[in-house]
């Protein structure tokens, strides 16, 4: 909670804070991993993460640029200056909090276990045994998991890595791995995509996504993302368990654009959601509306027409 405190405090002494139309910040994310994030076929990058970013930009007053790369380049780019925003379903953990800051939470996830529908697989026990080949994206917690969890305690299966989770569920669609272990979102799109697959099992990690800057957010970013976060609708309940871990419920405002989105990416097959977009786009960048207005109209739309 030392960095929940922090961003609080910093917001307080920056409330009221509205940037420039000339200040522009580049967000950075690993794009083939919807619903989080991917790319159209006409080359519009899309995604859950990224319809944030650019409703959070709209209400703040600043501009963004979006800029895919490779997931275990992100913060080593973020750290540098290269980019400023890492927006890329990233879980909040102690090892990154200390090189990188975080932004208040936006997601909670679990692992879900994705096998082959004419799989012998009946339960985790069957899996993970016997040699079998377990895919995961390089640096992710999903390999995390299958490497702490499993290789690690000697368990006998070979953790295969990937540069990206598509790679790792196309290869296990023709059956050169027994599973992947990914993010339980991202896995409903790939059992959408390959209706041969399934999901065996979801393990409980309790992950928290946060979007990520520079230590010490020299930009001073965390603030506007958090504030523009709960302009959205996003709401935060905090409980202290009696052993001492803090953990955050996350409550989402009924019609607010926050509500929209969720709707418009966790549900809907991805062609409805990319002519959507297409439809809805420009209102978000209509100047003669409120930026309140424009990002609620724009995610009204979103989850309208996606759903039609």
């Amino acid at each position: 909670m030392r960095r929940k405190a922090l961003v609080a405090l910093v917001l307080l002494f920056v409330a009221g804070l509205v940037a420039t139309g000339a200040e522009k910040y580049i967000v950075a994310s690993d794009m083939p991993w919807p619903p989080f994030e991917w790319v159209s076929p006409e080359g519009n990058y899309l995604g859950f993460d990224l319809d944030v970013m650019r409703c959070i930009a709209v209400l703040m007053g600043y501009e963004i640029e979006i800029r895919p790369l490779a997931f275990d380049s992100i913060i080593p780019a973020v750290r540098l200056g290269e980019v400023d925003i890492g927006a890329s379903g990233f879980t909040i953990k102690a090892d990154r909090e200390e090189v990188v800051d975080f932004s208040n939470p936006y997601w909670l996830s679990n692992q879900a276990v994705l096998v082959r529908k004419d799989s012998k697989f009946a339960s985790l026990d069957d899996l993970f045994c016997c040699g079998h080949r377990i895919g995961a994206q390089r640096g992710t917690t999903g390999a995390d998991w299958v490497q702490s969890n499993l290789v690690d305690k000697g368990v006998d299966v070979k953790l295969v890595l990937y540069e990206t989770y598509p790679e790792a569920v196309l290869d296990l669609v023709h059956g050169r791995l027994a599973a992947v272990v990914q993010d339980e979102p991202a896995s409903q799109q790939s059992l959408a995509a390959y209706p041969e697959l399934k999901i065996l099992d979801i393990i409980e990690t309790n992950e928290y996504f946060g979007f990520l800057v520079a230590s010490g957010d020299p930009k001073g970013l965390l603030p506007r993302i958090n504030e523009g976060m709960l302009k959205l609708g996003l709401r935060y309940d905090l409980s202290l368990p009696a052993e001492g871990q803090w953990k955050v419920k996350l409550r989402i405002l009924p019609d607010s654009p926050w509500f929209y989105l969720v709707q418009s990416y966790f549900g809907p097959p991805i062609p409805k959601v990319e002519a959507a977009r297409k439809a809805c786009i420009d209102t978000l960048y209509n100047g003669e509306l409120s930026p309140e207005e424009r990002v609620l109209q724009y995610a009204k739309c979103l989850a309208t027409k996606s759903a039609e």
